[in-house]
């Protein structure tokens, strides 16, 4: 399993985008108001996935005082922070659609609506910068007596 792709992210998004500006376009006399919940649900994860990256990153470098960390743990968490990343860039994508469509329109019930989605925006891109951090935080780190053993395999190698 490969690091998630910036690109994945942004089509994503960009997808989610277009699809909010359409069914919104379409539909918003028929929706009620936007509720805050999702926002909170998605600061809710990005600040856990936050804390996880820390913890996780300590606890592979062995940091004094840290346990350490199982490998399957390590797995479940990029696991997690992958579907993390897709999840908020989908979401992020469809706050913005939304957001733009509702700074366009000139309505008192749009205009009571973009706080709401502009806080969905950044709780969502709080989320996949927290995923992609955790993502990173799993690694494995590089090892100065690894690139040692490297040169000596290469070098052993060009003979």
């Amino acid at each position: 399993m490969g690091p998630t792709r910036p690109a994945t992210l942004v089509v994503a998004g960009l997808a989610a985008a277009a699809l909010a500006w359409l069914l919104v376009s379409s539909f918003y006399s028929r929706i009620p108001p936007l509720p805050w919940l999702p926002t909170a649900t998605l600061l809710g994860l990005a600040v856990l996935e936050a804390y996880a990256a820390v913890n996780t990153r300590a606890r592979i470098e062995r940091k004094p005082g840290r346990d350490p960390v199982d490998p399957l743990v390590v797995a479940r968490f990029v696991v997690l922070a992958k579907a993390s990343a897709l999840a908020g860039s989908i979401f992020a994508g469809f706050y913005a659609g939304l957001d733009a469509w509702l700074l366009v329109e000139r309505t008192r019930a749009a205009s009571n609506d973009v706080p709401a989605a502009s806080a969905g925006l950044a709780a969502s891109l709080a989320l996949v910068g927290a995923a992609l951090w955790l993502e990173r935080s799993c690694r494995v780190p590089e090892r100065p007596d690894r690139d040692a053993a490297d040169a000596d395999r290469e070098r052993r190698e060009q003979r």
